[in-house]
């Protein structure tokens, strides 16, 4: 794809080298870029709005103006506002914002690269689609679609080309975040011909869940009739788009089907459906496909249900773990809410959270440093202070040396990376204190995928790979 704005192929930016453009839009540019840390192909995003900024000849980007300046600083940073909570977002199907930062004078947002088909070129190479095919698309994007509204986020750009379909499993991803906006928040005019709702037209309409179930609900007529949605504006005084009950060919799909679609497509929002689960049960029915993120849960034994209180993960002061999160941030950057949230659920007790998370700082000093900060949190009042060790007057730490090699994990790190993101080496790290060998690695590295399905396809991968039997 060419972009005579874009930056060149080789271009490295912090660890990532440029390889191409995958994508241009009103916001910024999207590159397929090399993470040369990680040996992984990532999805780089970089915030470029062209009506009022510009590249310098240094590649730098600045405002075009200085009547733009104002809107420009105020849309990067609700850029990295809003790349930091996406990124905490964890969804098989949802794609994952893995880091961000700032460079080149402007923002930039690490993704993971999806590898697979836009679901244009998926469902020309199947028409006609069954109504279960659609279903199999629509019901996991549903899901991920339910988490984002579920944190007081829109995606505002739903339709067929961000949608992928993963060469891997053939799951649905939904892509480019980069219209998302909090619900709560002043939001902007943003239009799809086909795919976005009236409301989104102008920056006083009423936007919610209802104005992105509009979108996917666009996605599926044009899946089942083959023909875009007529576009939002011109269906407000006379509507002349066929409803999919008649335009779908009714041998394929239910009548409750297509009259989902419909509803879903009502021009009105306040007519429309108001949350993913009301729409889902209308279109898919209640018991029609599992949720992926429901998974049942085996019944106890008589063992489990006798499990020591002590084995169970506490539950923590917010202001301790905002604290932690800070101060591990000068360590870790960006990821080190994750890591915090990721270790609180597995810590039983305050002290063992801060070991875990100091165990996450390779340096010593900052280390010793981490642990001596917050010990006087984690220790109760009546247990004495650690004596210091000589000469330094921090207390002592112990460190684990892994058995295996850098081959081993730089390996195991990358693998991981493509479910967990930047995570990944953190998690390495952790886990290879623990395993005795490869195999037993790559177990303890399966906990952290949540979907079953990839959780076992990375098992039988990565131990085949790791040559074990």
């Amino acid at each position: 794809m060419e972009a005579p704005n874009a930056l060149p192929a080789g271009h490295a930016l912090k660890e990532y080298r440029i390889e191409k453009v995958l994508g241009v839009g009103g916001f910024g540019l999207t590159y397929l870029a090399l993470d040369e840390n990680l040996n992984l192909k990532v999805a780089l995003k970089e915030y470029l709005p062209t009506d009022i900024a510009l590249r310098a000849p240094d590649r730098s980007i600045a405002p075009r103006s200085g009547e733009a300046a104002e809107t420009f600083d105020w849309g990067k940073r609700r850029f990295l506002d809003e790349s930091r909570t996406l990124a905490s977002f964890r969804h098989p199907n949802i794609v994952r914002v893995m880091r961000f930062f700032e460079a080149h004078g402007t923002a930039y947002m690490v993704m993971e690269f999806v590898e697979g088909a836009p679901l244009p070129d998926w469902v020309s190479a199947r028409r006609p689609l069954a109504e279960a095919q659609v279903a199999a698309v629509v019901a996991p994007v549903l899901d991920g679609l339910e988490v984002v509204h579920h944190s007081g986020f829109m995606h505002r750009d739903i339709k067929p080309a961000n949608i992928y379909i993963r060469n891997e499993d053939s799951s649905p991803v939904l892509l480019d975040f980069g219209a998302a906006r909090q619900q709560s928040s002043e939001i902007t005019a943003l239009v799809t011909p086909g795919y976005a709702p009236f409301e989104q037209y102008h920056t006083q309409g009423k936007q919610g869940p209802w104005s992105d179930i509009y979108a996917l609900g666009g996605v599926l007529y044009w899946m089942v009739t083959g023909n875009h949605p007529h576009e939002a504006a011109a269906r407000i005084r006379a509507d002349t788009m066929p409803p999919a009950a008649q335009a779908a060919d009714k041998g394929r799909y239910r009548p409750e089907f297509l009259a989902a679609i419909d509803w879903a497509l009502v021009p009105d929002e306040e007519q429309r459906p108001q949350s993913v689960p009301q729409w889902r049960e209308a279109l898919l029915g209640a018991a029609a496909i599992p949720p992926l993120t429901r998974v049942a849960q085996p019944k106890k034994t008589q063992a489990q249900k006798t499990v020591p209180q002590s084995t169970i993960p506490a539950t923590f002061d917010p202001s301790l773990l905002k604290r932690l999160e800070a101060e591990l941030a000068q360590h870790l950057g960006p990821i080190a809410p994750a890591v915090v949230r990721n270790a609180a659920k597995k810590a039983a007790t305050q002290e063992e959270l801060v070991q875990m998370l100091a165990a996450d700082i390779s340096a010593s000093i900052p280390r010793a440093a981490f642990q001596r900060k917050f010990s006087e949190i984690s220790r109760p009042p009546s247990q004495p202070a650690p004596r210091a060790t000589s000469g330094s007057g921090a207390p002592p730490t112990t460190v684990v040396t892994s058995r295996f090699t850098q081959e081993v994990l730089e390996r195991a790190s990358a693998r991981l990376a493509e479910h967990i993101g930047a995570l990944s080496r953190l998690v390495v790290r952790r886990a290879a204190m623990k395993a005795r060998d490869e195999a037993e690695l790559y177990l303890l590295l399966a906990d952290e995928i949540e979907d079953p399905v990839r959780k076992k396809a990375f098992i039988r991968r990565a131990i085949s790979a790791s040559g074990k039997p």
